[in-house]
């Protein structure tokens, strides 16, 4: 299971890659907007960063525009850059011919089981359900991942799940254990998950402890 951090900001990058445990990171244009830099300035510097793979989702609104924006995105770093390719019958299809030329994709807004098994059949390296939004919107974004990872294990297939839209980290461990094989989060949230108040207060104990018996 990898950790991902979710996030296009050059400076928090910069800090999760000083923990050890982030592998890669996912970008989506909402993220890339708050950057305020040109997109293709933004991934190039997130490559440079990470150790792993750093994921662009596609926004063309034609399919020719959405082959020459990937095309440009990946010619920034081959080896590093992935594409996200939101769920749709017809990105489905044009996902296919990325996959086959050998670049890494991962469907992204997956919103139901028979969406991964179409993403099981053309070989897609992950998808990614949106747990927090889904609970939201549907009901139960855990019972989603559940079920996600229910089709791939009865394809027989490689495809893994990378799940998304997680705000805390009980909703990251909840993930993790409904089936997700990796995890994307911000920041904060890194940052949440190892810290825990009785943690902090046992270190406190343990502190006086130690001053006592040397008084």
């Amino acid at each position: 299971m990898a950790l991902y951090l979710d996030s296009a900001f050059v400076e928090e990058a910069r800090e999760a890659f000083t923990l050890h445990f982030v592998s890669g990171i996912t970008t989506n244009p909402a993220l890339l907007a708050q950057a305020e830099k040109p997109f293709e300035e933004v991934i190039y510097e997130l490559s440079r960063i990470s150790s792993g793979r750093v994921y662009y989702q596609l926004t063309g609104g034609t399919i020719e525009e959405k082959r020459e924006e990937a095309d440009r995105m990946i010619s920034l770093s081959p080896l590093m850059i992935g594409l996200k390719i939101p769920c749709s019958t017809e990105n489905l299809s044009l996902a296919a011919d990325f996959i086959k030329a050998g670049v890494e994709v991962g469907i992204t807004a997956v919103y139901s089981p028979a969406q991964v098994y179409l993403a099981c059949q053309i070989g897609a390296q992950i998808v990614l359900p949106y747990v927090n939004r889904s609970t939201r919107l549907l009901g139960d974004g855990l019972a989603l991942v559940k079920e996600m990872r229910t089709v791939i294990d009865a394809c027989g297939s490689r495809t893994q799940i990378l799940a998304a839209s997680i705000k805390s980290p009980r909703e990251a461990w909840q993930t993790a254990a409904a089936g997700a094989h990796h995890l994307t989060l911000p920041l904060d949230v890194i940052h949440q998950m190892g810290d825990h108040f009785l943690s902090d207060q046992a270190v406190e104990e343990f502190t006086r402890a130690l001053e006592g018996s040397e008084g």
